[in-house]
């Protein structure tokens, strides 16, 4: 008998479809026991979004302070063959309650030593935030074998608009409008189900046992050439106002939220004026810089690649 564990914790109710697109198949297969470990922050984070909340929480996020956690229902001492980390991306960082899992004494428990596969459910930028996962799993002492992430395919700027509305007020937006609708798209949640066929097969060959990928050549990530640069910038700078403002105080103090909403004013000025021209230069400097950037999505496709070559054994019908 296999035993499973699914850590997760979602905001929207997005990530949690995908861990069921995924989770479906070895819930089904004999010889698998699934448990499922669902995150509860003492303090529930709200959805949708109160405007000046959700910027107060990214200085904590990008710090990796993790807030306190309701005692989890799954015993630190149980062993499992597997463990499946599912999180959104925060401010180019993992979830606060994820964050606080994986620096917890009983998160660290659970994953010594264990295979991980980690899934993501984000807008369209993860790569930072999967580096830090990688860091903090690493300090477990956890093998991370697989990564998936699945992505809001509409246009990067656009998404600037849909994804806020979506988290602000709930609004994913309708398939008629004129903006695209927020999220992930339901066909790529419905098709993520090919992840958990495949584990299925690897854990009937023991191969979780290896180092090696189980969800190699099923196009587990697309690395954006393009959102490389983006990123780096992006996470350097939400570090440095997030220093500046944990040094005015908690969250909710009256001076940080006045700073908070002449960051606000910053971010939506770089937004609209420097994030364009900065989009442009690259492309205009892609063909330049193609070779290392090339290198770098290599890099950051690991462990599971972008390959397709296993889709047809795995395809959903």
């Amino acid at each position: 008998m296999k035993k499973i564990l699914i850590v997760s914790y979602s905001q929207t109710g997005q990530l949690d479809a995908v861990v069921r697109s995924i989770s479906d198949p070895l819930e089904q297969a004999e010889g698998i026991q699934l448990r499922h470990e669902i995150l509860r922050p003492r303090q529930p984070y709200p959805f949708p979004w109160p405007f000046i909340r959700f910027f107060d929480t990214f200085p904590e996020t990008v710090y990796l302070d993790p807030p306190p956690l309701e005692p989890l229902q799954v015993s630190p001492e149980e062993d499992f063959d597997l463990i499946i980390l599912a999180y959104q991306v925060w401010f180019l960082s993992p979830s606060q309650p994820i964050t606080a899992f994986l620096q917890s004494a009983e998160g660290k428990a659970l994953l010594r030593n264990k295979p991980v596969v980690t899934v993501i459910g984000c807008r369209n930028m993860w790569l930072m935030a999967q580096e830090r996962v990688k860091g903090m799993l690493q300090q477990a002492d956890a093998r991370l074998l697989d990564n998936v992430a699945l992505v809001d395919e509409g246009n990067s700027l656009l998404t600037f608009i849909t994804t806020p509305r979506w988290l602000l007020t709930g609004n994913k937006g309708h398939p008629d409008g004129i903006l695209p609708v927020a999220g992930i798209p339901p066909r790529a949640i419905e098709d993520a189900s090919r992840f958990g066929r495949a584990l299925v097969d690897a854990l009937q060959q023991d191969l979780e046992r290896c180092n090696g990928p189980l969800l190699h050549g099923l196009e587990a990530v697309k690395v954006n050439l393009g959102l490389i640069p983006s990123e780096r910038i992006g996470l350097r700078s939400f570090m440095i106002w997030g220093r500046l403002l944990r040094k005015l105080g908690k969250p909710g103090t009256a001076l940080r939220r006045a700073v908070l909403y002449l960051y606000v004013v910053f971010l939506c000025t770089l937004i609209l004026t420097v994030v364009p021209v900065s989009m442009l230069l690259r492309t205009l400097l892609r063909p330049l810089l193609r070779n290392k950037l090339l290198r770098q999505q290599a890099a950051f496709a690991q462990p599971s690649g972008s390959g397709r070559e296993r889709m047809e054994q795995y395809r959903h019908d």
